[in-house]
């Protein structure tokens, strides 16, 4: 059964917000993969197509974002793409923050590569009809 929490409930939470793209298989299947790795909760999640997405893209003045990147929202810091991704990956369990020192690679490399990727998900991995529901207590 799907948690519904208000907007300005959702904005208020003190965890990092991952946006993703609701609609992306591989995109659904990372969100997947960081919660079953996340067991502290430090992250919460919302679609960029979903009302609470689009109420933290404004907030954070990201509006008109393509929904082909992620998106962290970490202690009132924005980060996309790359450099996202590595954030999440740091505070993971298991060997995952090892990947950490891969921001160390300019960003324009890191991101030509995420882009090659996010050019691709939807033929790659499909894409479904509409966005997931929320899991209790984890969406923003």
């Amino acid at each position: 059964m799907p948690f519904n929490m208000s907007a300005s409930a959702q904005l208020t939470t003190s965890r990092a917000v991952v946006l993703f793209d609701g609609v992306c298989n591989l995109c659904n299947a990372s969100v997947n993969f960081i919660i079953k790795r996340d067991p502290r909760c430090r992250f919460s999640f919302a679609a960029l197509q979903s009302e609470a997405g689009q109420a933290l893209l404004a907030r954070h003045k990201i509006a008109g974002q393509r929904p082909d990147s992620v998106i962290l929202l970490e202690e009132g810091r924005v980060f996309m793409r790359s450099t996202a991704a590595l954030r999440i990956a740091r505070r993971l369990s298991g060997l995952w923050p090892l990947l950490y020192p891969l921001v160390l690679v300019p960003i324009p490399i890191r991101d030509k590569l995420y882009d090659w990727v996010a050019r691709h998900r939807y033929r790659w991995f499909g894409r479904r009809e509409q966005c997931r529901l929320p899991t209790p207590g984890r969406e923003s």
